[in-house]
């Protein structure tokens, strides 16, 4: 959140105008623009050196950033002010203006760091290894000053570093790996590409080809490649474009009806579901939330008396409290303490369960002749006349039964933790945690009324 507060209690409500830089002196208070351009100041050092500088918060881990934009006279205060209005485009975008920028610094030093003989002998796999460990995975660095170590995120979250990684090394170092990454044409990346897609796997092709594009933009980046040189995964995913090759899934908009959760929640209990999976679907129905999310929860993050869930590794990198209704609450007091830090502990490794073993097991209980295999009983298999889910459906069949029940919009939105967009996401930080959870214990009641058969039992032992 931009220091609109501050700057409205601390300065009267009077635009930033030239003439009042010009009279400021060392030593001065800062003065702060107002309106559209709230969150541009001036500053004047001990010296009477005048600054601009863009105080907000940042869209990332909301702490508070500074920035300067340039120094008075030389930077005008119109153009201070375009440049003030670049950034919140960027902060609207879920960009943060000063990590991105020193990123840039980073490239940039980079760059002229690197040996000609190294980016001659460039191979796709050093391409792919120089994206994963400093664009997408968490890296640890040292401070040239303090010879400390820290940690500085990846872009993406650790299930996201997993899947790049995975994608990439599938699928392009084995085809590719080996080839000098300056060498290696739209024809080489189109052939790897149209392999992929002939085992049917178009979604897979279509993010190897993203990864592999993203990977060569950040070489390019960094000088790796000659002034001439065409990223070539970029010039297969135009040359594919072309011939109207999918290499997306269709958008799903699967939602159950009332007859259909009734179904399902009579059946659950008795399905050849784990235990663990069970309980899974039950609370992504009682909350909303992302069924990753819920695999990898920790108790402590549970209040209980309080009827909260803190949940912290957001897919849009945002904190929230999750709302407990009074069912769900009784449900996770019932499950059994097996003394892991997890809800949900793989006995194979000790971590979270996976989330792909849910999607793993509703096609066993699908496929008749793999079901056969393992001796499911005909009630625990998938009704016959029950057309197909995915878990995701039911997170989106919650907003759309909220939706029914007359909740209001930008609360369905809350509880499900999707962040606001533009302008909204910049000026309303509203949580909605109350509406959130009065919302939700309607929507649990609901699920009791479907039928009395689906009022909560009480979780077999988790194995």
């Amino acid at each position: 959140m931009e220091q609109e507060k501050e700057d409205k209690s601390s300065e009267p409500k009077v635009a930033l105008s030239a003439l009042a830089i010009k009279k400021m002196k060392a030593g001065d208070a800062d003065k702060s623009d107002i309106g559209e351009y709230i969150g541009l100041r001036v500053t004047c050092s001990k010296a009477g050196a005048k600054s601009f500088v863009y105080r907000y918060r940042s869209p990332i881990d909301n702490s508070l950033k500074k920035i300067t934009l340039g120094a008075f006279p030389v930077m005008s205060l119109a153009e201070a002010r375009v440049e003030l209005m670049r950034l919140k485009l960027l902060r609207a975008n879920g960009v943060c203006p000063a990590t991105q920028l020193k990123q840039e610094k980073e490239l940039d030093k980079k760059r002229k760091e690197l040996p000609t003989q190294v980016k001659d002998e460039l191979t796709v796999k050093g391409v792919v290894d120089l994206y994963l460990t400093n664009v997408i995975e968490d890296r640890i660095v040292t401070d040239s000053r303090t010879g400390a170590k820290k940690t500085v995120k990846g872009a993406r979250a650790a299930k996201g570093q997993h899947e790049a990684r995975r994608t990439l090394y599938m699928d392009v170092i084995p085809v590719l790996g080996e080839r000098i990454a300056v060498e290696v044409t739209r024809k080489n990346v189109i052939e790897m590409i149209r392999g992929i897609i002939e085992r049917g796997a178009h979604v897979q092709a279509g993010r190897v080809l993203s990864e592999l594009s993203a990977a060569y933009e950040y070489a390019l980046g960094l000088d790796y490649f000659p002034d001439h040189f065409a990223n070539p995964a970029l010039l297969a995913k135009a040359s594919l474009k072309q011939t109207r090759i999918k290499l997306t899934s269709n958008k799903r908009t699967r939602v159950l009806n009332d007859s259909e959760l009734r179904q399902v929640l009579v059946w659950l209990p008795q399905s050849g579901f784990s235990a663990h999976h069970k309980a899974i679907l039950r609370l992504t129905l009682w909350t909303g939330c992302r069924t990753g999310e819920i695999c990898a929860a920790e108790w402590k993050d549970f209040n209980l008396n309080e009827g909260t869930w803190h949940l912290k590794g957001t897919k849009n990198g945002s904190e929230r409290y999750v709302q407990l209704s009074r069912q769900c609450i009784e449900f996770l007091k019932s499950l059994p303490d097996v003394g892991s830090p997890y809800l949900f502990t793989s006995y194979r490794t000790g971590k979270p369960i996976a989330q792909k073993t849910i999607t793993e097991a509703k096609w066993l209980l699908k496929g008749v002749d793999r079901s056969k295999r393992h001796s499911f009983r005909a009630e625990q298999l998938w009704p016959i006349d029950l057309e197909d889910w995915n878990p995701h459906d039911l997170r989106r069949t919650v907003r759309t039964g909220l939706s029914r029940l007359g909740c209001p919009g930008e609360v369905a939105e809350a509880v499900l933790g999707h962040s606001k967009k533009g302008i909204e996401g910049t000026y309303n930080l509203h949580a909605y945690e109350k509406e959130c959870a009065t919302w939700l214990q309607k929507w649990a009641d609901y699920l009791d009324e479907l039928n009395i058969e689906s009022i909560i039992q009480f979780p077999e032992k988790l194995g």
